[in-house]
């Protein structure tokens, strides 16, 4: 090797020395930036075209596992959907309040039925008539916080959502900016590197709102898909997902596929290629914060909403409906007569029916459903009763014509032997077994011990049923006590005025008192107890305590998930941090080693220095 070449391969090693210097350098300097990633010297061998070889750095690699990192993002968006959905339900912990606090429904309906005891023992003081109307508002205005907690839960992950999609727009849009801008550069060029870090950091953020997996091509493009195949980002351009709320939710802002119906936000997303569709309705989304605040918004709250609706539904019509059974008709066919004077809508006929065939014994309850555009009620499958809507506004031959048709074919018969009575038989397929009419108490003194206690604002509860749904969704938000009853609380005790209640009669305290602690009811699957097939039942106090303790578990299963959730993720994020983030003790050791080398070189650099020299003299 000549000394010329020599001092060129010097040269390059001092050269490759600074390039690698400045690299250190910055990797120390960025150590605390979020979403650096450890840079090394991608440094070649070069022929120097004689013996030996140069040596130069080409550029930069980015140190980091992407096995891991495709990991840690799925589980990032695992651990949104956890951290949301166990802060919510925490949340909701806060609007049930402590077991045994004051103001809770479990204290306040203990403190009424507690009252109606009192009542009943004190044979209808006025002064125990005032307590029990007391401890009624009290506990019609916990169930009007409830509801009002709930519907406020949901308002603020409707607004959440709302949050979510304007990040996540600005996250794809910055990853198709970065695919863009890294158009021309080589994976290894070091600004190619800071695109790629701040690439990997929009794309970590976009796993925390939903869902990711992302494909990377020959020309460090990264396309983003959600896990449903959804494309979020491809290539250069970038989907626009839009979001159109209502605003704040009631218990009436319910999701439905249909978009005309719906009272909920929408999620709609554009792909690049100008389609697009509603990704809710299609599934597109399955973890991270957006997702959870889905299920949260349209299931989990929709059925807390649906249990304290319940409660106070169940709780106005035990105390106000009255349960007739039907007159025996001597066969053949055999079957029922029932009154349908007073048949409200929402009241209804029960039936009991038995196919002699199959032996197979169905439930049947036909309501009075008034508005036309709520027929036919829909029925899920495998409903125990199974509900069928018929107008009862009209005449009797329009009743029963309505009921023929509908059950046309199944062995049930109807006819109006005279006035309102509705004549129920069955036939050689189909025997009636049982058939019952069940009626809401209008007045306060009707002569019996049922009264309308509760009311929906200054309407009777019977449990319409209308297009724009079941008078029940909503109710504890808008129960009260029936006005009537405000303005004279001796009717807790008179139930007749004509003849008029003797004093001491305690039959309608008693009454109420019953109902509320020992009366069984049955209540609807879409509370979470029971199922279609097998609902519910048991005592009203049973049924606030289960589905409060349903509530609890929820809320302590979702904060262990979230926890367990938490370490996977801390898991992960070390794993890929022992391998992406800077060590300053790594980078000083190579400090160190950079100026040996650089000694080294300068070393050989005076030796070769000095040989020229010593050449130079001798040939003078």
């Amino acid at each position: 090797m000549g000394l010329s070449s020599a001092l060129a391969t010097v040269m390059s090693g001092l050269r490759a020395n600074q390039a690698a210097l400045s690299i250190v350098s910055g990797n120390i300097a960025n150590a605390q930036t979020p979403g650096y990633v450890t840079q090394t010297p991608n440094q070649i061998e070069l022929p120097s075209g004689s013996t030996g070889s140069n040596v130069a750095v080409n550029g930069v690699n980015r140190q980091l596992d992407l096995y891991i990192q495709s990991q840690l993002r799925t589980e990032t968006s695992g651990g949104a959907y956890a951290d949301q959905t166990a802060n919510i339900l925490g949340q909701l912990q806060s609007v049930y309040g402590p077991p045994g606090g004051d103001g809770t429904l479990e204290t306040s309906y203990s403190n009424f039925t507690t009252a109606l005891q009192a009542l009943s023992t004190s044979q209808g003081s006025q002064s125990a008539q005032t307590a029990a109307l007391a401890a009624a508002q009290s506990l019609a205005q916990s169930l009007n916080a409830t509801s009002q907690g709930i519907q406020t839960l949901r308002s603020n992950v409707e607004q959440d959502i709302g949050s979510s999609v304007t990040q996540a727009n600005a996250d794809m849009s910055q990853i198709a900016t970065i695919n863009t801008r890294l158009q021309g550069l080589a994976p290894t060029d070091p600004a190619a590197a800071t695109l790629m870090d701040q690439r990997d950091s929009a794309i970590s953020d976009l796993a925390k709102l939903m869902d990711v997996r992302t494909v990377t091509d020959a020309s460090n493009e990264t396309s983003v898909f959600t896990t449903a195949g959804v494309q979020l980002v491809g290539g250069e351009l970038a989907s626009k997902i839009s979001f159109s709320s209502p605003g704040a939710l009631t218990a009436n802002s319910l999701y439905n596929t249909d978009p005309a119906k719906s009272g909920v936000g929408s999620l709609t997303i554009q792909l690049p290629n100008g389609a697009s569709f509603d990704m809710v309705a299609n599934n597109s989304i399955s973890s991270g914060q957006i997702a959870a605040d889905l299920k949260l918004r349209d299931q989990t709250l929709v059925q807390a909403q649906n249990q304290v609706d319940q409660l106070a539904a169940t709780m106005s019509s035990a105390l106000s409906d009255t349960t007739t059974a039907g007159s025996p008709v001597t066969g053949p066919p055999a079957g029922f007569s029932v009154d349908t004077s007073n048949i409200s809508p929402g009241n209804s006929i029960s039936l009991t029916v038995t196919n002699t065939g199959t032996l197979a014994q169905q439930q049947i309850q036909i309501v009075n459903v008034t508005d036309p555009t709520a027929l036919p009620l829909q029925n899920l499958p495998n409903a125990s009763p199974k509900m069928i809507g018929i107008d009862f506004s009209g005449s009797m031959s329009s009743i029963v014509g309505q009921l023929n048709t509908t059950f046309a074919g199944s062995g049930v018969v109807f006819s109006n032997p005279s006035g309102t009575t509705l004549k129920i038989v069955g036939s050689a397929a189909t025997v009636v077994n049982a058939a019952s009419t069940t009626t809401t108490a209008t007045s306060l003194t009707g002569g019996s011990a049922q009264l309308p206690l509760f009311t929906d604002g200054n309407a009777l509860f019977t449990g319409t049923i209308t297009g724009v749904g079941a008078q029940m969704t909503g109710y504890a938000g808008r129960i009260t006590v029936n006005p009537a009853l405000v303005n004279n609380p001796a009717n807790f005790t008179v139930y007749s005025n004509s003849p008029a209640t003797a004093a001491g009669d305690t039959t309608r305290s008693d009454f109420l008192y019953s109902q509320l602690t020992t009366g069984s009811f049955t209540y609807s699957p879409q509370t979470g107890l029971g199922s279609t097939a097998s609902l519910f039942s048991g005592t009203i106090t049973g049924f606030m305590q289960q589905f409060l303790s349903q509530q609890a578990n929820a809320a302590t299963t979702a904060t262990q998930l979230q926890q367990g959730q938490d370490v996977v993720v801390s898991t992960l994020q070390q794993k890929f941090n022992s391998v992406a983030s800077v060590s300053i003790d790594t980078e000083m050791s190579n400090l160190i080693a950079l100026q040996n080398a650089y000694a080294a070189n300068a070393h050989v650099m005076s030796v070769v220095q000095s040989m020229m020299t010593t050449l130079i003299q001798a040939q003078l």
